[in-house]
């Protein structure tokens, strides 16, 4: 049986929800006093794309320095290349289109950013049936490396799979290696995670509950790193730090991101889908870690492509 579209409305608006929830409870528990902006938007008559959203946003937490969760369903006359490269039989048939995105940019540097995404694509072609797919997963972007974060963050990533077939972990986590990587620099972005997209194996319902497995599974895999890392100690050198590396953040999201590069060239709200850009980030001219160093062991012994679960 398909899964509506009010079904898999009604899960990402409710996704969307605990997890801004939780993030505000951290908020408040830290002293902070920050809370997510609800901006609901709906796409002007007569534009490409039809449909509504809501951008949840927080800036200036004391444990985030910006948060963004974003909501977004959309419909429109032709896919856009994105979305057709490995689907070329839908090129140029209507399509509907829904999902939530996050990325979370902490203050502190010992604490991961975090993406995470789980969406939904129904294509009408003509004089055919409905066809839907579905993508997602998260991944795991440290400043500052911890054998016990990634772990952790995988085995919850592996845990939300194992009901939907042994295959699917080992899968998605190679597939997440090889997505999040920036190839003009020959970099991984992080420790990764999981990912998946164009994914219709399990058929429509097993394939929709999949995709709700991982959503539900990304406050525990990412909350437990935040609660041990947000009041470590830090300096200026770890700032510095930070900032570097959220500039390759900045780099994959706007060379390499196939969200970032639906939603532009599907006339998406370019505020939304830019909500995952981090307010401060720097570039440097041939900057080299020193050997030995905790900036250097992040590059040697964690955004390598290694079997953490």
């Amino acid at each position: 049986m398909q899964p509506t579209t009010d079904h898999v409305r009604h899960y990402l608006l409710d996704l969307q929800a605990r997890i801004t929830a939780a993030l505000e409870q951290v908020e408040a528990e830290a002293g902070g006093s920050a809370r997510f902006l609800a901006d609901a938007w709906r796409k002007p008559a007569g534009e490409r794309l039809q449909g509504d959203g809501l951008t949840k946003i927080l800036e200036n937490g004391a444990v985030f320095e910006r948060a963004g969760c974003g909501f977004s369903h959309v419909s429109g006359p032709q896919l856009p290349p994105s979305a057709t490269q490995h689907r070329p039989e839908l090129a140029g048939a209507p399509f509907e289109a829904m999902g939530v995105s996050l990325v979370f940019h902490p203050r502190n540097p010992y604490v991961p950013t975090v993406h995470m995404n789980v969406r939904m694509i129904m294509a009408r072609p003509a004089g055919g049936e409905p066809v839907c797919w579905f993508g997602g997963g998260m991944d795991l972007t440290p400043f500052y490396g911890f054998e016990e974060d990634a772990r952790h963050f995988h085995q919850a990533c592996k845990q939300s799979l194992a009901d939907f077939g042994a295959d699917k972990y080992p899968r998605f986590k190679a597939w997440c290696d090889e997505y999040f990587t920036l190839k003009h620099r020959g970099e991984q972005r992080g420790v990764g995670g999981i990912f998946y997209d164009d994914f219709a194996d399990l058929g429509p319902e097993g394939s929709f509950a999949m995709m709700r497995s991982v959503g539900d599974a990304f406050l525990g895999a990412y909350l437990p790193i935040v609660e041990r890392r947000q009041g470590m100690a830090h300096g200026q050198r770890e700032r510095d730090f930070q900032l570097y590396r959220r500039g390759r953040y900045v780099e994959f999201n706007l060379v390499w991101d196939r969200g970032t590069h639906f939603g532009l060239q599907s006339g998406g709200r370019t505020e939304s889908i830019l909500l995952s850009m981090p307010p401060h980030a720097t570039w440097a001219y041939q900057w080299q870690p020193e050997p030995g160093s905790p900036e250097h062991d992040l590059y040697t012994k964690f955004i390598v492509p290694r079997e953490w679960a």
